[in-house]
């Protein structure tokens, strides 16, 4: 049984205000999420503020990023030997934003995934496809290159120490969301392509959605077979909205 996570992506979104507010509130809701792990994902700045909140509480944490070099004259990189400094258990992979707006190739994604996995951090490995490639109906053509280039580079073993979130580019941001039957199509689609390399990888792995799950259509879509958890954007910044999320997947 693959346990539920629910993960926070804050972007570039918070102040130290503004996240103390949200912090408390997702303490003080915590009790009754009971079967998923809920965790967040902050700016790197403030990265600090959020692990002193969180420590010894129920939510983990991690960073929107990782560089695959481990120290140097990167000016503006996050070593994962920082986000480790701070507590962080996750560092968010190959996000569309990341791919779209710093041109991040599927190869730099896969050289992140095995930085972050060889220096203990989970990464949260983001695939998916834009509008025009599912008009294309080449979801599954793009899906594929961008797992195979992960598997290529660390293995199906390594693939086992992280977490995959499919995130349809054209439902990021947008409010527009894919039906739960699409989604679980491509969940589905995600985790055979895994198990052609290692059948016992792809039953324990988990796949999360990422396209605009919200507190009105979480359930739904944690209620497919394939769907282990959402990579939340706009409603991580919301405390009542994030943690009805999390309480719709102890049903999941």
């Amino acid at each position: 049984m693959r346990k539920p996570l629910i993960a926070g992506n804050w972007k570039m979104n918070g102040s130290r205000e503004s996240i103390a507010t949200l912090l408390d509130g997702l303490k003080t809701g915590m009790g009754d999420v009971n079967t998923a792990e809920v965790a967040v994902c902050a700016p790197s700045i403030y990265i600090a503020d959020v692990q002193s909140s969180l420590e010894g509480s129920a939510v983990t944490w991690g960073g929107q990023d990782v560089s695959v070099q481990d120290s140097g004259a990167y000016t503006g990189e996050t070593a994962a030997s920082m986000l480790l400094d701070f507590g962080c258990k996750y560092a968010i992979i190959g996000h569309s934003e990341r791919r779209t707006y710093h041109a991040e190739s599927d190869a730099l994604v896969a050289e992140k995934f095995e930085q972050a996995i060889n220096n203990g951090l989970v990464p949260l490995f983001c695939i998916g496809e834009t509008l025009e490639e599912r008009e294309q109906g080449i979801t599954e053509d793009v899906v594929a290159r961008q797992i195979d280039a992960v598997l290529e580079r660390v293995g199906a073993e390594g693939m086992a120490k992280g977490v995959i979130a499919y995130e349809p580019v054209w439902a990021i941001g947008t409010g527009k969301t894919a039906s739960p039957e699409q989604a679980q199509d491509v969940h589905a689609f995600i985790r055979g392509r895994v198990a052609a390399a290692d059948a016992a990888v792809a039953e324990k792995v988990q796949i999360l959605y990422g396209g605009s799950m919200n507190a009105g259509n979480a359930a739904e879509l944690l209620s497919q077979p394939d769907i282990d958890g959402g990579l939340i954007g706009g409603a991580s910044l919301k405390a009542d909205d994030f943690l009805t999320i999390a309480r719709a997947a102890n049903q999941g």
